[in-house]
């Protein structure tokens, strides 16, 4: 690899050798797929002048791989694998064997859409439409670090259908991310024929209306591939390079033929493909090595991220203080980011979508402005965006409602997993406390979502104390978390002594509970409704009902050593969630799993609720103290 960098002429000796090289590539590419049977060799094949050109001559090497200073190449349509494995590799990231005989295999790390794990690889993609995003994310890492690289971000044609793409369009020039030169491979066509048919876009338009800056070439001329790259290093704003290609390049059979976007070659085509391209056809030996793979786990583990944190000295609201946990958090990251700046720790930047004052972050954009990420109402784009950021360098704070943060970005956040992020999610308004905005507003599955996620923890604090402390932890903890809020005021939890329960020698520790109450039935609640629990005990003990108020506040990680003690009687749960998914459902297939005798009792959302006040709505769908309590007394 030379990566002499995008500052002079192409010589004629330099494109021969990417001539050369795009020729063997080109015989991988048909070669991985017909022995996977399955792939996508079009794109690839339209794709691959491109990436040779650009892991060429970037500042990108296997050398530099772990530096934070290295160039990034986000490759959006993760589809077109089989190119992004044989450019790499024939640039020495690794083995082009290993990579062409193993390509989609069981165990294999060279899967059919890219993975991280791939050194050389950047982001696992294949959900179109978010590779601009996450390179919108390394950008901004790369200004709060104040680290200078080039980012590329690779696109395909098809893929400009993507709402999420206009999002980090804007993005981008808002912010002036000049370092990122984003290609499209325009060969036209997609799965079901020609984009114009499938649907029509002016994608240049589209670009230059949004403030991108539009290069247009052959994107098979090495010479325009690179001087459209030195050239946008010279343009002060976001560059697309629009890069007319053709489906199937250099293959007389294949090319233009919307057909093999996602179909291989038989063995007899690929015979033929090979003496045209006059690649050498040693498929019985890629054959036989495949064969003889070996599963090494240790391969798909990712890169670790390591971050230095000042967590601050917790703040502790009084039992005559009544407010919100989403105010306790946004103090607690006050602190934070102010601990950790002064400290010159790892940069926190916090993405906000247009709803500041409500998720409680207008003190970082008061005081930090720096750190404090306006990405508008586009939560798509701000959910893979913070993800990326997350693996660049910094830690990532995304603060945003229930139903927009979990439910809408669902995909981002199952994808920002699948990157090893480590990303801070603090949603607000979940649950029937949002109250008078209505059902599209209450958030009554985060839990049940976020289970789904196998790398997430999530925790619904009881109290604005907790709520401090679990924030400060989250943010302190590598790796990804989501801490869910309610809107509405509430109560500072006390202990027996009326002192607050969280609050000085309390410790957050993830996955154990807390008994705020002892007894001889179990009620486990988390979140807005631990005081209504509260609220059911003293309805009981006035009909000599003894109930354990226990606080669950980790509802994937329940604390069954607690309620094992609880056992011999019912276990009630009480939470403003899908009774189905929620905590209740958790904890009654832990029990299962554990071999406990144990009846669970859920109250929970049983459908979609009303507007209103929250100890309204709460009344009219049985889920108010007194009718809990009338139901637990008639139970037991």
């Amino acid at each position: 690899m030379s990566n002499r960098g995008f500052e002079k002429t192409l010589s004629d000796q330099e494109r021969k050798d990417l001539a050369e090289k795009a020729r063997l590539c080109r015989g991988d590419i048909l070669k991985m797929t017909t022995l996977s049977a399955s792939g996508h060799p079009g794109g690839s094949m339209s794709s691959i002048d491109m990436y040779l050109t650009v892991y060429e001559f970037a500042n990108i090497t296997p050398e530099n791989w772990d530096s934070t200073k290295r160039d990034r190449v986000f490759v959006s349509h993760g589809h077109t694998s089989p190119g992004v494995y044989s450019a790499l590799a024939r640039n020495g990231f690794f083995d082009i064997d290993d990579a062409t005989a193993y390509f989609r295999l069981a165990g294999s790390i060279y899967e059919g859409h890219i993975e991280r794990m791939v050194p050389g690889v950047e982001w696992s993609t294949g959900n179109l439409g978010q590779g601009l995003s996450a390179g919108c994310g390394a950008a901004i890492a790369g200004k709060l670090r104040g680290e200078d690289f080039s980012i590329f971000v690779f696109m395909g044609d098809g893929e400009q259908q993507k709402g999420q793409i206009p999002e980090a369009r804007r993005f981008a020039v808002k912010f002036g991310l000049n370092n990122i030169t984003a290609f499209i491979d325009y060969n036209k066509l997609q799965i079901s024929g020609d984009i114009a048919d499938v649907m029509p876009q002016n994608i240049r338009g589209e670009y230059e209306a949004d403030g991108w800056h539009v290069i247009e070439i052959d994107g098979h001329d090495f010479s325009q591939i690179y001087n459209a790259v030195t050239a946008a290093k010279k343009i002060d704003k976001p560059v697309l390079v629009l890069a007319n290609t053709v489906m199937g390049k250099d293959v007389g059979f294949m090319e233009n033929i919307a057909g093999y976007h996602g179909k291989p070659l038989t063995e007899e085509q690929l015979k033929e493909a090979l003496e045209e391209l006059e690649v050498e056809n040693n498929f019985a030996d890629l054959k036989e090595k495949r064969a003889g793979f070996q599963f090494d786990e240790s391969l798909h583990v990712l890169r670790p991220f390591s971050s230095a944190v000042k967590t601050g000295t917790p703040r502790t609201y009084s039992a005559e203080e009544n407010t919100d946990n989403r105010s306790g958090f946004g103090n607690a990251l006050l602190d934070v980011v102010k601990e950790t700046k002064d400290a010159s720790g790892t940069p926190i930047a916090v993405f906000d979508c247009d709803l500041a004052g409500s998720v409680k972050t207008g003190g970082i954009e008061k005081e930090y402005a720096e750190n404090f990420i306006q990405s508008g109402i586009q939560e798509h784009h701000t959910a893979t965006c913070a993800g990326a950021a997350s693996v660049n360098g910094v830690i990532s704070v995304f603060a945003d409602f229930g139903v927009f943060g979990v439910d809408e970005a669902y995909n981002q956040q199952r994808l920002n997993d699948i990157n090893s992020s480590n990303l801070k999610v603090f949603t607000t308004h979940v649950g029937i406390d949002v109250g008078e905005d209505g059902k599209t507003h209450q958030c009554l599955d985060y839990i049940g979502a976020m289970r789904n996620i196998y790398g997430f923890k999530v925790v619904v604090p009881a109290d604005p104390n907790q709520t401090d402390r679990a924030t400060r932890t989250a943010i302190d903890t590598d790796g990804n978390w989501l801490v869910a809020m309610g809107r509405s005021k509430v109560a500072t939890i006390t202990d027996a002594n009326g002192k607050p329960f969280f609050g000085e020698g309390y410790t957050f520790e993830y996955g154990r509970a807390d008994l705020l109450a002892d007894g001889d039935v179990a009620l486990v609640s988390c979140g807005s409704m631990v005081h209504r629990a509260l609220k059911v005990r003293e309805i009981l003990a006035e009909k000599g009902i003894s109930v354990a108020v226990i606080n669950m506040s980790s509802p994937l990680e329940p604390d069954m050593e607690m309620l094992k003690r609880f056992a011999d009687k019912p276990v009630f749960t009480y939470e403003d969630h899908n009774a189905d998914t929620g905590l209740g459902s958790i904890i009654a297939m832990k029990a299962c799993d554990e071999g406990l005798n144990m009846k669970v009792r859920r109250f929970g959302a049983e459908s979609y609720a009303y507007s209103g006040k929250p100890d309204d709505v709460l009344k009219l769908i049985g889920l108010d103290p007194e009718t809990v309590a009338g139901k637990i007394e008639k139970e037991l």
